[in-house]
Parts: structure tokens; sequence; C-alpha cells
């Protein structure tokens, strides 16, 4: 991928996650006169499978929850950042041990506080096919002026999970499809809520962009650019999944109806229905928004309503993170996609 971008010309006019999380704390008002448990607070959510775990992979929780801990280890890792440049070269050290070809797309991009050096990190898996999957996160930690916020679990989960779903993947026999591990820059916003501030639009003046999602906009532009984008046929995007007392709501706001259906009915025959919930998950943007405007099929796995008491907060740290949560993903994820791979095929 090149290192000159100028940015796509999307306006932000998608739910801000400040309404999103305006409608979390709402909603125990609403479920008061509702029978079924729906969104538990998070301390009464599960951390162990409903039942034993009809089958698993080869994700070893252990070793995701060690990345993790690494990443905390550098402190806060904001977009151009020193400690965000150890985290790159740890991921791309990691990744190249497993035997995938990385590759690095920096560019710069305009910020409300000033230009600033991002770079996403992709790894190849190549397939039968060039027809690719991306499975996704952010590896960044959102910018605090006043507060030490590492980001264990809002940047440092993902990422730890995602490194270990392409270790396994890696060891296994070449797949159908090519899969594009991808480490987005960028996806917090620098001001304190999420559509607070805008950025200049030099190609359509009128249409300011978005304060956060830079890496993964960023890679939109590259691949429609380059007329690429249409190889990418689906895109999962973990964001948030290694809380202790795991639990996904379905994200229908913004996500594919039939990837949701798909991957939730595949943790309930793990054994994981009670991590993977029917409840809603209140999250209107993320960085796979910018692909599903582009035509994507996508999915955000992501834990935002149980979590909020410590989202973005100090107190989002090591020991909000358990291996069995991050296991709990990474086995759903792996045994999901022979399932999305078939889906696709039907579909050509």
């Amino acid at each position: 991928m090149t290192t000159d971008h100028t940015p796509s010309s999307e306006s932000p006019n998608n739910t801000s996650r400040f309404l999103a999380l305006a409608f979390i704390l709402l909603a125990p008002l609403i479920m008061l006169g509702c029978p079924s448990g729906g969104n538990r607070p998070a301390s009464e959510s599960p951390s162990q499978p409903s039942s034993p775990p009809k089958s698993t992979t080869d994700f070893d929780g252990e070793r995701a929850f060690e990345h993790v801990r690494k990443q905390v280890e550098f402190g806060p890792r904001p977009a151009g950042s020193a400690e965000l440049e150890k985290a790159r070269n740890y991921l791309i050290d990691q990744l190249k041990s497993y035997g995938l070809k990385v590759t690095t797309d920096e560019f710069h991009a305009t910020t409300p506080i000033g230009e600033r050096k991002m770079v996403n990190v992709i790894a190849e898996l190549p397939g039968e096919s060039t027809d690719a999957i991306i499975i996704s996160s952010h590896y960044d930690t959102k910018y605090f002026k006043d507060i030490k916020f590492v980001g264990a679990n809002d940047g440092g989960s993902s990422t730890g999970a995602l490194l270990e779903i392409a270790r396994v993947m890696a060891a296994k026999q070449k797949p159908r499809l090519t899969y594009w591990f991808v480490f987005f820059d960028g996806e917090e916003a620098f001001c304190v809520d999420w559509d607070e501030c805008t950025n200049p639009n030099p190609a359509d003046p009128k249409n300011p962009l978005p304060d956060h999602t830079y890496g993964s906009r960023h890679m939109v532009a590259q691949l429609t650019e380059k007329n690429q984008l249409k190889q990418v046929r689906a895109m999962i995007l973990l964001d948030m999944v290694g809380y202790k007392n795991l639990q996904f709501g379905r994200p229908e706001e913004l996500s594919s109806r039939w990837l949701i259906d798909l991957v939730w009915q595949t943790a309930k025959e793990l054994g994981y229905g009670a991590q993977f919930v029917n409840s809603a998950e209140g999250i209107g943007d993320d960085d796979h928004a910018p692909f599903m405007r582009a035509g994507v099929e996508a999915l955000d796995i992501i834990q935002l309503t149980t979590y909020a008491r410590y989202w973005h907060t100090k107190e989002d740290t090591l020991d909000k993170i358990s291996a069995k949560s991050l296991k709990i993903v990474g086995d759903t994820v792996i045994v999901s996609l022979p399932k999305i791979e078939e889906r696709l095929a039907s579909k050509r």
C-alpha cells in the first residue's frame, strides 16, 4: 500500500458513540417493565460458558492474554506516540514469527491536535482465492491529557485476540479465501467525545471529516483507489472483547444481519450462548463502518453496553481482562470462518 493519502470525502452522518452511550444509560429504566434478563449489569454477566464447549480450536487464551499484558506495559498508546510505535514493532515481530507476510501503510492525518503519523499493519494469509476476508482490531488507545489510559480492553484485548487468531490460522492448511489480519491505527477520537470535533475536508469543504476511524477510512480509500475493494468479501472487527464478565449484545444498528446470525449461532453451538446474547448492543459506529458504507459485508463484535462503567476511564486495566473470555472470542471467530466462506461462495 502507498503511504500518501488524501482523506476520503465521507461525512460523519452516523450515530455518535455519545448518543449510543446515552441510550445505554437509559436502557435499564426501559427494561424495568420487562420480565427477561435483557441487558444485565456487567457484574451479573456470566464469565463462564453456559455449558462445556462442544469443540474448541487451538486458540490459546493465555497466550492472547500475554499479548494484552505486553501492550499495557507499554503504557498509553495514542496515535502518533512513541509508545504506540513500540506496540507496533511488537505486533510486526509476532506476525512475522507466524510466517505471515506483513506490510505497513504509513500516512499522515490532520487531527484536532495537529498532524499525526499513523500506520496500519496488515498481515496476509494467502488462500486458494485472492478474494479476502478481513479480521481486524484497532491497536491505538484514546488520547487523554488528564488520566493514564492504558486501554487493556479498549484496544488491548482485541489486538491480543487478533494476534492469536492469526497464529492459529497461519498454522492450518491453506484456506479457501485469503485472510488479511488488519491492525488499524487512529480509531479513537482525539477530542473527548466521538463526534465532538471534525477535520477539514479539502475535497468537499461543506462535508468535514470525522475525528475518528482514521486508519479504516484510509484503508477503504486506498483499496478504492486501487480498484481492490471488490476483493474484500467480508470484514469482522473485534473491539473490547476481553472483559472477564463477557457479554456481547447483537450489533443490529450497523452490522450485516447474516453475519450476526451466523456468528451468534456458532457461539451457541460451542456452548457460549451466555456470552453471545440476543439483547441489542448500543453501538453506532466503529472501524467497520467505512467498509459497510463502501458496500462490504461487515460485523462488529464489541462489548460496550456492559463495560460502560470502565470505558474510557483509568479503570480500563489488565485486571478486567480474562484469558477465558479471549478464548471464547477466538474459538467463535475461528469456527465461524468456514461457514462464512461457504455463505460467500453461495453468493457468487
